[in-house]
């Protein structure tokens, strides 16, 4: 036959989607399109069904003999033998499912790592980038705390040939820190007449170490603080017979050697043959300057 003339028309190429391809190898080779087929037949015929009119009731049929029954009974169990169909289900091949898709290489980079481009630095980093420290520390200890500050710089008139000029190492000064204690001192004697009070007396700025109440008669030294309550710690003489008070006993099993006492609590020390009471108030801690040191590179 002749066509007419005109454009030639193609109709469109149809491509079944992925998903449904690969449902349809599933069930075909797993043996579940007939049982497919038979539950949309069913979702098809049950409204049909139910919308119709119920057919009128049948009457029962009449027994029949034995030997019929018999026989009746070994054909449906024939028949039933026959339409069991033993289902072997198993998986596709891996190489249909996958076919769709392309193998990429695990270890070939497929996106780049993020660009950091470095800022241009100041003349005034710069130069303290490249300017050697000249800083040191120094560990802290139970009686004292440091604070590093460093010298400026001096001018290149008044520099030294040995100092390398302005760019030269220099000494740096280290601030010295103690912990110094506001203490008052209080000397009782007993007597036969009674017991006599002396005047109080108030030390203030002590720095470890220091015996306390003089040189001459060490009832107790004080040893600084203790590095985590913050308190005063004394070390207390081998003549002192007796201790009474808050203080808390650091270090001693029989005899207490080094105590830790409680600012504003007073202790009272029994020292000597002579049983001469001194009871001593830590009134006040406070960190103060203890001087400079100069450290060399």
């Amino acid at each position: 036959m002749r066509r007419l003339g005109g454009p030639e028309l193609k109709m469109p190429e149809l491509k079944v989607p992925p998903f449904a391809a690969d449902l349809y190898y599933d069930l075909r080779d797993r043996r579940l399109l007939p049982l497919v087929a038979v539950v949309l037949a069913a979702l098809v015929a049950v409204p049909f069904l139910l919308s119709g009119d119920s057919e009128e009731p049948q009457p029962e049929a009449a027994p029949k003999p034995a030997g019929e029954a018999g026989t009746a009974g070994a054909s449906s169990a024939e028949t039933a033998r026959l339409t069991v169909v033993e289902s072997k289900p198993g998986l596709r091949d891996y190489r249909k499912r996958l076919r769709s898709r392309r193998p990429t290489d695990p270890f070939k980079q497929r996106f780049s790592g993020p660009v950091v481009r470095g800022g241009q630095l100041s003349s005034e980093s710069a130069t303290t980038s490249t300017s050697p420290s000249t800083e040191t520390s120094t560990p802290t200890t139970t009686e004292s705390f440091e604070t590093t500050t460093k010298s400026p710089e001096p001018s290149p008139a008044t520099s030294s040939p040995g100092s390398g000029g302005v760019g030269g190492d220099e000494p740096s000064q280290i601030a010295l820190f103690a912990f110094a204690i506001d203490v008052k001192i209080t000397r009782t004697e007993t007597k036969p007449n009674g017991s006599k009070e002396r005047e109080p007396e108030t030390r203030k700025r002590v720095l470890a170490p220091a015996t306390l109440p003089s040189q001459k008669k060490q009832v107790v030294t004080y040893m600084g603080i203790s590095p985590k309550t913050k308190k005063p710690l004394f070390l207390v003489s081998s003549d002192v017979t007796a201790v009474f008070g808050e203080g808390k006993c650091v270090s001693g099993t029989e005899t207490c050697q080094l105590l830790e006492v409680e600012p504003t609590f007073p202790e009272t020390f029994v020292y000597g043959e002579n049983g001469v009471r001194y009871k001593i108030n830590v009134l006040s801690v406070e960190p103060v300057s203890a001087g400079h040191f100069r450290s060399r590179p």
